[in-house]
């Protein structure tokens, strides 16, 4: 099956009309979708963030899309997508490279990041394949970008106390603890909000600190679909941005969650010197078990920083948990434990600016 393009790709009733049945991807939420005016097979020209419509050809990995409105949709072939080109850094997954031409590319993240598969964990199936039909192109001729719905940039916010909660790899339970301390921290009377910092576009995150209560903007919210090969700099200024945007909404208590290890490379530029690590007052370590836990912190420790706990998939085992706690010296909490207003005051209350000490009452 393949999609009837539009007589003329300047022709903007006509591409509204192809594109009216379209799925458009969590990635594209903040999209204002009334500025499409056309589409561009310019491709060499395209950049990660960039809106393509696609055709589904051949179903692989991903079976559903991730939806703007944050609901899983099955996907058929022949649908029509609208998803970001993108790069993605994912070791139990797939990397991508954000590179489009008239072959079919591939879905390397159901929240719509498209792009060359260069590699994949052994244990995936291939990847599901698309036909890209056109770049989105606005009134003004040029193709729509993800960046240019971005909040509006802001200086960083110095009053607001900030926990970073990072792991030693993908699916060391990093989310959970993060989510669970931020609903933890809001029992206790602090306003809380979580962010995402960095990462790869997907509403597991951002639905899972919805769930808890917990007002949620990630990074692409900053304009990027995904950070992975992103400058630092611009890593830099979506945190600030972020941080300041839920201060300004009233919080007084952010947690951060860092996608990935501690050995990807934008998290290891993180730790290795920048705005975001000189920001963090306190750090919550996921560790999937005990040897993970000794070496994040060890690592963490080289460039100057301790845990104030170790939580993740280490303490849902009690014998991982006292492995964990005898050769790092540091508390192992549950993510019940985070939930508890006492035990996460206690855990945090070194930690907090003098502006928020007031959540603690």
């Amino acid at each position: 099956m393949t999609a009837q393009l539009p007589p003329t790709m300047h022709d903007k009733t006509a591409t509204a009309r192809l594109i009216a049945g379209a799925k458009w991807a969590f990635t594209t939420r903040r999209v204002d979708r009334d500025d499409l005016a056309g589409l561009s097979k310019n491709y060499k020209d395209a950049v990660a963030g960039d809106l393509v419509l696609c055709q589904i050809l051949e179903i692989g990995h991903h079976r559903r899309i991730q939806l703007a409105d944050r609901r899983g949709s099955i996907t058929y072939p022949g649908d029509l997508v609208v998803v970001c080109l993108g790069d993605r850094y994912a070791p139990d997954q797939f990397l991508c490279r954000a590179e489009i031409t008239d072959a079919p590319i591939e879905l390397a993240a159901g929240g719509g990041i498209v792009g060359v598969v260069e590699a994949a964990h052994m244990r995936m199936d291939d990847p599901t394949k698309l036909l890209p039909i056109g770049l989105l192109k606005n009134a003004t001729d040029q193709v729509m970008n993800v960046a240019d719905y971005a909040l509006p940039k802001l200086p960083k916010n110095n009053d607001v106390t900030v926990i970073g909660v990072f792991g030693a790899s993908m699916n060391s339970g990093k989310t959970t603890a993060a989510v669970s301390l931020a609903h933890g921290l809001q029992r206790a009377g602090f306003d809380v909000a979580g962010i995402k910092a960095t990462g790869t576009g997907a509403f597991g995150d951002f639905n899972a600190f919805d769930d808890a209560g917990v007002p949620v903007t990630d990074f692409t919210d900053a304009g990027m679909a995904t950070t992975f090969k992103m400058p630092l700099e611009r890593i830099e200024e979506g945190f600030d941005t972020l941080v300041a945007t839920a201060a300004a909404n009233g919080a007084n208590m952010v947690v951060v969650e860092i996608a990935d290890g501690v050995f990807q490379q934008e998290t290891r530029a993180i730790l290795e010197g920048s705005r975001i690590k000189n920001r963090l007052d306190g750090i919550l370590f996921a560790a999937p078990d005990a040897l993970s836990a000794m070496g994040g912190v060890m690592v963490l420790e080289r460039y100057g920083l301790r845990p104030f706990a170790i939580s993740g998939k280490v303490s849902c085992s009690p014998l991982g948990a006292k492995e964990a706690a005898d050769v790092s010296g540091l508390p192992i909490v549950t993510r019940e434990e985070l939930w508890d207003q006492t035990v996460v005051t206690e855990l945090t209350a070194a930690h907090l600016r003098q502006s928020n000490m007031r959540g603690a009452a």
